[in-house]
């Protein structure tokens, strides 16, 4: 035989079915050896059947809400349900002491995400609705809904995680795009600045070339010219000076 996994859910010793053609209990839960097959248990019934739920016999009634486990083992099919025996204050004390080894065992991490977190504590609250619900058919009902809404909402919660993680992939991707497509603008804006940069020291470099040579072509006007006046000065005081000794002696 197979055994089942371990679970923090109690369950009766496992019943070996010897008629193949037996009716599978509804909603069971097949494990190693036989195909998984869609379980019958569904939501928590509406409120206006819950009291008809209630007076289902105890064992009927936990088969309902927590399906037994089913396997086969080559022509063999074992069939293990939740068991009906109430439960003491001790054997909530050991439940919880069970959980925390189980956390332990299997590393489960104290914060954020963990799926052994997640099935451990799912495990511990099905079977405190076993327990409640030998006592309490109404209040088991009742915290089988709670359980299914909480399901309902962890798995719309992780369903909004993982679309917000694929659409953060996107980004990521599209952005990683983005950036060399900017890397290969900014060296191209780079090698153009330098091409730039370059033509405008040799325009720099033309400019004080042309400043300096005409610089220099003025000096040498201004001297040109300053000669040209002091030549023409002396000229100017020659002229004057012959037409004076001409217009002297007419006195």
């Amino acid at each position: 035989m197979i055994p089942p996994p371990d679970s923090l859910l109690r369950y009766n010793p496992p019943v070996l079915v010897t008629r193949r053609t037996e009716k599978r209990s509804p909603g069971a839960h097949p494990l190693k050896g036989t195909p998984p097959t869609p379980a019958a248990a569904g939501p928590v019934p509406p409120p206006s059947r819950t009291a008809a739920v209630a007076e289902k016999p105890p064992q009927e009634l936990l088969n309902a809400i927590l399906p037994p486990r089913e396997w086969e083992e080559d022509t063999q099919r074992w069939v293990q349900e939740v068991s009906s025996t109430p439960s003491t204050r001790v054997d909530v004390v050991q439940l919880q002491e069970l959980l925390d080894l189980r956390l332990r065992q299997r590393q489960a991490r104290e914060t954020g995400i963990c799926p052994v977190r997640r099935e451990l504590y799912a495990q511990c609250f099905d079977e405190l609705i076993r327990e409640t619900t030998i006592n309490c058919a109404e209040r088991g009902l009742l915290l089988l809904r709670v359980r299914d809404e909480i399901r309902m909402t962890i798995d719309a919660h992780q369903t909004l995680y993982e679309s917000s993680v694929a659409f953060g992939m996107r980004k990521a991707l599209h952005a990683e795009k983005g950036k060399a497509d900017l890397e290969k603008t900014i060296a191209e804006l780079q090698e153009e600045k330098r091409e730039l940069q370059r033509q405008v020291n040799e325009q720099k470099a033309k400019c004080e070339a042309i400043e300096k040579r005409e610089s220099e072509r003025r000096l040498i006007e201004e001297k040109k010219h300053a000669e040209e006046v002091q030549l023409l000065k002396q000229i100017n005081q020659q002229l004057k000076a012959q037409l004076e000794s001409i217009l002297a002696p007419a006195k």
